[in-house]
């Protein structure tokens, strides 16, 4: 099993919207970078769910429950790919980007060191890390 860091603006699509939704497409990804990661991703990899823009903070976990396909929002463009996501469990805590950045493990990331990228993996020690401090 793979993991990942898949973020969104919450007054976009919030993790609640998720929950609320019980899945959905993750649609809409332009940057060649996060294609190839969502290109990558697999039934039931582990998705820790980012409030961008606004909290920057993982807010909760969620699970590839469909590997990639054609994005339909695309316009017929075959690059762009999409993956379905469903929500697994919200974190007691929030884990925001300061603590990322403070952290020596999660200093490391592409969350902190290419902060633009929306879909971006992890390693199984640095989603550990997300984990424990979010319980």
């Amino acid at each position: 099993m793979q993991h990942w860091i898949a973020k969104s603006e919450p007054e976009v699509y919030p993790w609640s919207q998720l929950v609320a939704d019980g899945s959905t497409a993750w649609t809409g990804i332009r940057s060649a970078e996060a294609r190839n990661n969502l290109r990558a991703m697999k039934l039931g990899d582990q998705v820790l769910f980012y409030h961008s823009n606004t909290g920057k903070e993982v807010v909760g976990v969620a699970t590839v429950v469909r590997e990639s396909y054609a994005d339909p929002t695309a316009d017929g463009d075959p690059r762009w790919l999409a993956v379905d996501l469903a929500p697994v469990q919200p974190l007691s805590r929030p884990v925001g980007l300061a603590t990322f950045k403070a952290d020596p493990l999660l200093a490391d990331t592409k969350l902190v060191k290419q902060g633009r990228v929306s879909v971006s993996p992890i390693t199984a020690a640095q989603y550990e890390r997300v984990m424990a401090l979010g319980r």
